[in-house]
């Protein structure tokens, strides 16, 4: 029997003989050299039925389930056994039926059983799946004294789940859409219809529609390159979260979230610089507090970028200085020349926050004896780092590490470079422009058509007087007019 290749057509109709079905979706499928795609062939009455599984997608009590109820069938004459199990024996949560195997054979492989009756030119489709999966957890990056504990996690259904225990409007919408020729990774686009730009709603649904690609194994970030595009300009354009309270916030204000399947990050469209430097801790404390410690995060973002080009500038430049900041230049100018040994512990802190990242657990705590007592103590005292270098690239990492966004904050690590080698050969000229095209930069970014810079340039008084002091949720009573919410007040 001739079966059909999996290029010969984009819609194979599903054929009435049981023999043609089952001979396509094997050789398609895989069945028999694939171990984790199987088929079952079982009689009901005098009536064939064929079931295709994924054994690593679907719960083996439902496939049990699903054998038991078939071997329960006991049709009279003439009665259609295809119509018996739609109506009285599939007592599943989803039931559907296909008309074609290439969507039968995408369902199999996203773990749904699918069934094919001799007779009949369709295939019924049963939802048995069970993703590999884990407890939702508080993500590492996003931690809060006080508040939620649960997180994202790499399961769709989960995190949709997430996102409706905590926002029970009828009009939420999570539409979903598959992405990858080959991959056809689960999408989601949530959005609330009554808030949300109808217009950005389109934009993102017409790009996310337009896109052709194998695969998303990076998932989310692979997406975003493909939906929003990145030029040579470090700084995030999307904020991504693990915390499902931080996201239905987001909602809330007329955001657009896009959720993908094995990611357990949610992706915010459109954001500003200012999004990535807010976080959940400033909202889980009075406003009083909250408006400090947002006021000390952005003094240490601050810090991160501007710190140790200006002690740079003031060193090389001694003379800039009154006299009650002497002090601030090296005592002993070291053996090695100042920018080498500045770049040197950039490039050596990356080293040892790279080598936390891939260190097991249990010799987390040597590497950082060794890092900071071989590294550090050492080439002090040899004379390859002078201490003060030491002690100001220490105040720009706290800094970085206090930075909410880890996207933002490899950015502006990346911007303190740049202002570090403008100051050491161009000096005080060299800062200032360095830090003008800085500024310009952001300011003519654009995500989604959104300015970048927003509140500040365009300026919005109103709307930077949130950014900087974390009002009480009262007094937050407007959408951020940014993203053209249809309701601008919160009710």
């Amino acid at each position: 029997m001739a079966v059909a290749a999996p290029n010969d057509s984009l819609h194979v109709p599903v054929r009435r003989s049981i023999e043609e079905n089952v001979a396509i979706v094997k050789d398609r499928a895989g069945v028999g050299t694939s171990f984790d795609v199987g088929v079952r062939e079982i009689l009901v009455g005098k009536t064939r039925v064929a079931i295709f599984y994924s054994n690593g997608l679907v719960d083996a009590g439902m496939f049990v389930h699903v054998l038991r109820s078939l071997a329960e069938i006991r049709p009279d004459d003439g009665e259609d056994v295809f119509r018996l199990i739609l109506a009285r024996y599939a007592t599943h949560v989803q039931v559907e039926t296909r008309r074609t195997i290439d969507e039968a054979i995408d369902l199999l492989l996203s773990g749904l059983f699918v069934l094919f009756v001799d007779g009949h030119a369709e295939a019924i489709v049963l939802d048995g799946r069970m993703y590999p999966n884990r407890s939702p957890e508080e993500p590492d990056t996003e931690r809060v004294v006080r508040g939620a504990r649960d997180g994202f996690t790499e399961s769709i259904i989960t995190n949709a789940g997430l996102i409706r225990r905590r926002l029970r409007d009828e009009r939420l919408r999570l539409e979903l859409t598959h992405i990858g020729e080959r991959s056809k990774t689960d999408v989601v686009l949530a959005y609330i219809r009554d808030i949300a730009d109808p217009g950005l709603v389109q934009l993102i649904r017409e790009r996310l529609q337009a896109i052709e690609i194998d695969g998303l194994p990076m998932t989310d970030k692979s997406l975003q390159e493909l939906l929003i595009g990145q030029t040579w300009n470090p700084y995030p354009l999307v904020r991504y979260t693990e915390r499902p309270d931080v996201a239905v916030q987001h909602l809330l204000e007329g955001h657009v979230l896009l959720i993908v399947d094995t990611s357990p990050s949610v992706m915010i469209l459109p954001t500003t610089f200012f999004h990535h430097v807010q976080h959940a801790e400033e909202y889980r404390q009075t406003p009083v507090t909250g408006a400090y410690l947002r006021w000390v995060r952005l003094l240490g973002i601050l810090a991160s970028i501007f710190l140790l080009p200006l002690w740079v500038l003031y060193t090389l430049q001694p003379e800039l200085l009154p006299d009650w900041l002497r002090f601030l230049g090296p005592k002993k100018p070291g053996k090695v020349p100042l920018l080498l040994q500045v770049l040197a512990a950039e490039f050596g802190l990356d080293l040892m926050r790279m080598a936390a990242v891939h260190t097991p657990s249990p010799l987390a705590t040597a590497m950082g004896v060794i890092a900071a007592v071989l590294v550090g103590d050492v080439a002090v005292k040899v004379g390859l780092l002078t201490p003060e270098v030491l002690l100001y690239l220490a105040f720009a990492a706290i800094g970085l590490f206090a930075t909410p966004s880890y996207e933002l904050s490899l950015a502006n690590r990346l911007a303190r470079l740049w202002l570090i080698l403008a100051v050491f050969f161009f000096g005080i000229p060299g800062f200032v422009l360095a830090a003008t095209l800085l500024v310009i930069a952001l300011v003519f970014t654009r995500s989604l058509d959104t300015p970048y810079f927003w509140p500040l340039i365009p300026f919005n008084g109103p709307a930077l007087w949130h950014v900087l002091v974390r009002t009480a949720v009262p007094q937050t009573i407007r959408r951020p007019s940014v993203i053209h919410t249809q309701n601008t007040i919160k009710n």
